[in-house]
């Protein structure tokens, strides 16, 4: 009798903790927060927007695409939840009033997402032939305007002693053979400024991370297939970057996915994590078969 009734209290218990832990994994896990994401308009960046709302934030959309940063706004909710702003980041300035409008918004910025990027000219290029103006603009986008975002995040992070910095990087930072030399640059640039500002700003309070993604059919990576294979469809250049492109049999790697990893990042279960480069691909960059002959098979 004695074990019945300590068994019934075991279960009892158990029944307790396992709907306490359903109900903070259903909660809102960027409740009262306020985050601003460039580039977050379309692609990563808008399923991040969304990703964000649905978990309690308010956002501020920033980017240069209007008309399709003006409806991500209206569609992720009324008054102050969504709000676009037009932020070219290569213009510091842009970016410095993209952080103030949030705290003049809301009174705080708890988040940076600082996601905008371009692929520049996509098409394979000897290093000797490589268009410097080319090199010069994706750097202005994808380090220069990543660097002017943690700049000014920390500027209004700092003095309330917290806040979450995060910055989209890539697998081409890791992995030489995955763009041109001017994306790849810029990629393994923002990774090296993750390191830099964690370690300045671990002190007061605000971490400073990265993801990475791998091939995700965003409106970028598409344009680069493209150029890639003008030859081929629409269809048949989804199917190379969803398929070819990913080591995962299986699951595909989706927008949502990235977005989720940004709200790992972004939430305070990621209290300490600092200076991590999260690195979404399917275990890609870990794989590299060795440039020899397979057991059994004689080299040529």
């Amino acid at each position: 009798m004695l074990r019945a009734l300590q068994l019934v209290r075991r279960l009892r218990d158990n029944s307790a903790f396992v709907n306490a832990f359903s109900s903070a994994s259903g909660s809102q896990r960027l409740a009262g927060k306020v985050a601003a994401i460039t580039g977050g308009a379309s692609g990563i960046g808008r399923a991040t927007a969304a990703e964000f709302v649905r978990n309690g934030a308010r956002v501020i959309i920033a980017d240069v695409q209007d008309d399709l940063g003006r409806a991500a706004a209206a569609e992720l909710g009324a008054g102050d939840t969504a709000i676009y702003t037009r932020c070219d980041v290569t213009d510091e300035a842009q970016v410095a009033a993209a952080v103030d409008l949030a705290v003049a918004r809301h009174g705080r910025l708890d988040v940076m997402f600082n996601n905008a990027g371009i692929g520049g000219d996509m098409r394979s290029a000897a290093l000797a032939s490589m268009d410097m103006a080319d090199f010069d603009r994706v750097m202005a986008v994808n380090t220069r305007g990543v660097v002017a975002g943690v700049k000014h995040a920390a500027r209004v992070m700092v003095p309330r002693r917290a806040g979450s910095i995060i910055c989209t990087a890539s697998t081409a930072a890791l992995l030489g053979s995955l763009g041109t030399v001017a994306y790849g640059v810029s990629k393994a640039a923002v990774v090296g400024l993750v390191r830099a500002a964690a370690a300045e700003l671990a002190r007061s309070g605000v971490r400073v991370n990265a993801v990475s993604p791998h091939g995700v059919p965003t409106p970028l990576a598409m344009r680069a297939v493209a150029q890639w294979y003008p030859e081929r469809s629409a269809e048949e250049h989804r199917r190379i970057v969803v398929e070819d492109m990913n080591e995962m049999v299986g699951p595909v790697l989706e927008e949502e996915d990235i977005a989720r990893a940004a709200l790992y990042l972004a939430s305070d279960e990621a209290k300490y994590v600092n200076g991590h480069n999260l690195v979404v691909d399917g275990g890609y960059t870990v794989n590299k078969p060795l440039n020899m002959p397979a057991p059994g098979q004689e080299a040529s």
